[in-house]
């Protein structure tokens, strides 16, 4: 004979107020407190008395046994950090140009963030440099570029590299 509390698939379908959890898997909660016979009397599981059976007793998670603690050791710095906030002073601002535009470019002059506003390729060359992949089909890239103080795209590297460039890295 099968249990009632439990369904079988063969009863139809399934329903959310007919589950019911497996024999076992929830115990019964112990009562505390409750006479001697049940062993959780006087301090109910909670140890000894005091500062550590109250509620949010004991120390706390930064205590280290009386030693000053490390966050107090630590030397106090002194007013804002206008860095996470400050984009104007703590970005760094990079002038982006597109692979298209150096097809023109002689390979007998060094690509350098000076060169390339010299030759009018850039206005302003802000805090550096950078290179990106976009390429055009009518624009091809000429052999034997030289790079030097220019950070890239991957996919920019990628387009050089395979076209002969020749990157000079320590920006």
């Amino acid at each position: 004979m099968a249990d009632e509390t439990t369904t079988t698939a063969s009863a139809g379908p399934l329903k959310l107020g007919a589950l019911v959890p497996s024999p076992g898997s929830r115990p019964k909660r112990q009562r505390i407190g409750r006479g001697h016979g049940s062993g959780m009397v006087k301090t109910g599981g909670e140890g000894g008395k005091g500062q550590t059976v109250r509620s949010g007793g004991g120390k706390g998670p930064a205590f280290e046994g009386g030693q000053t603690p490390w966050q107090r050791r630590l030397p106090h710095n002194r007013g804002y950090s206008q860095k996470a906030r400050d984009i104007g002073h703590f970005r760094t601002r990079l002038a982006v140009v597109n692979l298209h535009r150096l097809s023109s470019w002689d390979p007998s002059i060094e690509v350098t963030p000076e060169s390339l506003k010299k030759h009018g390729v850039l206005a302003s060359l802000r805090d550096g440099v950078k290179i990106l992949g976009e390429a055009r089909p009518d624009h091809d890239l000429p052999t034997g570029l030289r790079f030097r103080h220019v950070v890239f795209s991957q996919s920019a590297r990628d387009a050089l590299t395979a076209a002969g460039a020749t990157i000079i890295e320590n920006i």
